[in-house]
């Protein structure tokens, strides 16, 4: 029997040596539990060694304490009047310890048994496939020799191509979209990241905008997007819809093991396998689909269901939710869909008239605008620094000539960098310079016509005017000329138009014939009149209508027209000039060709009020109005009209 020290002078001796009885058989048990030399051990790394040893009962549960804990800090010694909850607490935790033991003890016991049991099972069938790899090995010596062929070919490569080399890297390599990034940006870099559908002329940067938008997105963190947010890009005119649903690279398919093949296991236990498709990929980033326009109609819709549900399902005729032999990720594929959250980028050279209206519906617009002249020289200029070469200054303005986007000016440099390194090596120092005659030789290999068909004249010519047209993302001027002969006899006039440039341009002639007839009194066909569109083509709408008018009034009247002046509105029989599309596209392609002023429907002001298209332009509500800045000599109207 040991005696302890009490500090506790109003506790009796017998509660106190019942309390020292069951701190020893704790200590017994621990060293039953762990045994006399991992205890010691123990006690010595949580320094309790001392308090172990102690003639002190308080100083021995502090040492008990440490131990169950496995705490060295603990210091705090118990009171004579808490010796018996500290005994309690004690003797709890070494039963939940001891009682750890016998399950883990127990369950480790069963493993080794089923281990055993399966010992020898294992061994026998390891041994079958090492016997059966050995025996129907595939390789032999020709397809060794293939592999090896394979091999070498990967450890060959070229240099990347010096189009990418100059795609743009930052937001200030965009040159001339500054408010469509703006736009992008302001749509994507936010908690709430929107659809979008970018709308623009080729070569212009739409998917470098999209991809810097969201490297600059994941940099910020109000962003939903991860670092690891991918960005997956396809071409839209490469995806076709298989109504047979057999195949689907955007949406994903199901591989039936009968007749597409699932994996082999899965095929030999008649199990179907999905394989999810672009838009699984593109789970917490963006899809970046480019020619969106070009997209099956029934793909859209399908991808329309994807954007509602954020996730894809999939279904198969051979799936059997009842079969055990399933494996799990199968399964949950089956039941509850893949997930498939990413904001939709889609871009597009054509109209939003050619997207499918519940798709537009739920995607933010963002328009970018063909190049400027000037916005050309820039790219031409960033181009010749990142290929370290001096070019000649004439040789911007040159290419801007040709070229009215980025792509295609860039394409111009590169040849005739190649044409100069081959012709002059490093005969020219460290830095070759690009001349004029190497961008001519390269325009005249790659067989590119002038951007810019018709340029403006300082000159005025009678019966000739520039009208604008437009398709897709460019404008064009349009070379409109007129003559007219007193015809043998009056009213017997004839009225010659060339039928390529379509119905419509047409009916605008006899518009034109009917609004000459109210303000002057006269009628066309009192002339032999012959209207033409200089270089052909198909005028799609009626824009050209008040041009065609001023060319026919020009050639009967007589007076001179201004050639530094272009005309785009519908005219109507009353004289009204009616608001046309495209103006955006139409004022670029005078900016282009040199022309000073733009006259304009008064109803399509508005939208180009607010605009620096860098060019004079002029809204005009009737016809009339527009005599003194074209004509050189205002036409007398007839007395009804004055």
């Amino acid at each position: 029997m040991k005696y302890y020290q009490v500090e506790d002078s109003n506790s009796t001796e017998v509660n106190h040596n019942v309390f020292a009885w069951r701190v020893d058989s704790l200590y017994d048990k621990l060293q039953q539990f762990y045994g006399t030399q991992e205890l010691v051990l123990k006690a010595n790394k949580l320094d309790a060694i001392e308090l172990m040893n102690s003639t002190s009962l308080p100083e021995r549960i502090l040492a008990l304490r440490r131990i169950l804990s496995e705490d060295p800090t603990i210091s705090l010694l118990p009171h004579s009047e808490d010796l018996a909850a500290e005994t309690t607490a004690l003797e709890d935790l070494f039963s939940e310890m001891y009682t750890r033991r016998l399950i883990e003890e127990d369950l480790h016991h069963s493993i080794q048994q089923k281990m055993d049991e399966k010992h020898n099972e294992y061994i026998q069938d390891i041994k079958l496939q090492i016997l059966k790899e050995q025996k129907n090995s595939p390789e032999n010596a020709q397809t060794l020799k293939k592999l090896g062929r394979l091999e070498k070919m990967e450890s060959i490569s070229l240099s990347k191509s010096v189009l990418d080399r100059l795609r743009p890297t930052a937001f200030s390599e965009i040159i001339g979209q500054e408010k469509a990034i703006n736009a992008l940006v302001a749509k994507l870099n936010t908690p709430y990241p929107q659809h979008m559908i970018l709308y623009g002329p080729p070569g212009v940067g739409k998917t470098s905008c999209a991809r810097l938008a969201l490297e600059l997105a994941k940099e910020t963190e109000s962003s939903c997007f991860s670092k690891e947010a991918p960005f997956i890009e396809v071409d839209g005119t490469t995806l076709r819809w298989d109504p047979r649903e057999s195949t689907n690279p955007l949406l994903g398919s199901v591989h039936d093991p009968i007749y597409q093949g699932a994996r082999k296991d899965l095929a030999e236990e008649g199990i179907p396998e999905p394989k999810p498709g672009l838009v699984c990929d593109a789970h917490g980033g963006i899809l970046f689909i480019d020619e969106i326009g070009e997209m099956d109609p029934a793909l859209q819709n399908k991808l329309l269901k994807v954007l509602e549900d954020k996730r894809i399902a999939f279904e198969s005729a051979y799936y059997d939710p009842h079969n055990e032999r399933i494996p799990r990720y199968i399964k949950q594929m089956f039941e509850q869909g893949v997930p498939a959250d990413f904001v939709l980028i889609g871009a597009t050279t054509r109209g939003p008239e050619a997207i499918n209206p519940a798709l537009r519906s739920r995607c933010m617009e963002v328009f970018f605008e063909a190049l400027k002249a000037e916005d050309i020289q820039k790219i031409v200029g960033l181009a010749a620094e990142k290929l370290s070469i001096q070019i000649q200054e004439e040789v911007k303005e040159l290419i801007s000539y040709y070229a009215d986007d980025g792509r295609t000016a860039n394409k111009l440099l590169v040849e005739a960098y190649s044409i100069a390194l081959n012709q002059y090596g490093t005969q020219q120092g460290p830095r070759l310079t690009v001349s004029r005659d190497e961008v001519y030789e390269a325009i005249q290999n790659s067989r590119i016509a002038l951007s810019v068909d018709n340029r403006a004249s300082e000159y005025s010519e009678i019966g000739k005017i520039f009208g604008l047209g437009a398709y897709g993302y460019r404008g064009r001027l349009l070379e409109i000329e007129a003559v007219a002969f007193p015809s043998d006899a009056p009213g017997e006039g004839r009225v010659r138009f060339n039928d390529t440039a379509g119905s419509m341009a047409r009916d605008s002639v006899f518009n034109a014939a009917s609004v000459i007839r109210g303000q002057f009194g006269e009628s066309i066909y009192n002339y032999d009149l012959h209207i033409n569109f200089i270089g052909g083509g198909k005028v799609d709408g009626p824009s050209a209508g008040a041009a065609i008018y001023l060319a026919i009034l020009s050639a009967i009247k007589g007076i001179a027209i201004r050639q530094d002046i272009a005309v785009s509105g519908e005219i109507s029989i009353r004289g009204r000039v009616k608001a046309v599309g495209g103006l955006h596209e139409k004022i670029h392609a005078a900016r282009q060709a040199g022309i000073k002023k733009v006259l304009i429907p008064y109803d399509n002001g508005e939208e180009i009020k607010a605009k620096d298209m860098g060019i004079e332009i002029v809204p005009i509500a009737s016809i009339q109005e527009a005599y003194p800045h074209v004509l050189e000599q205002t036409p007398a109207a007839s007395p009804e009209q004055a």
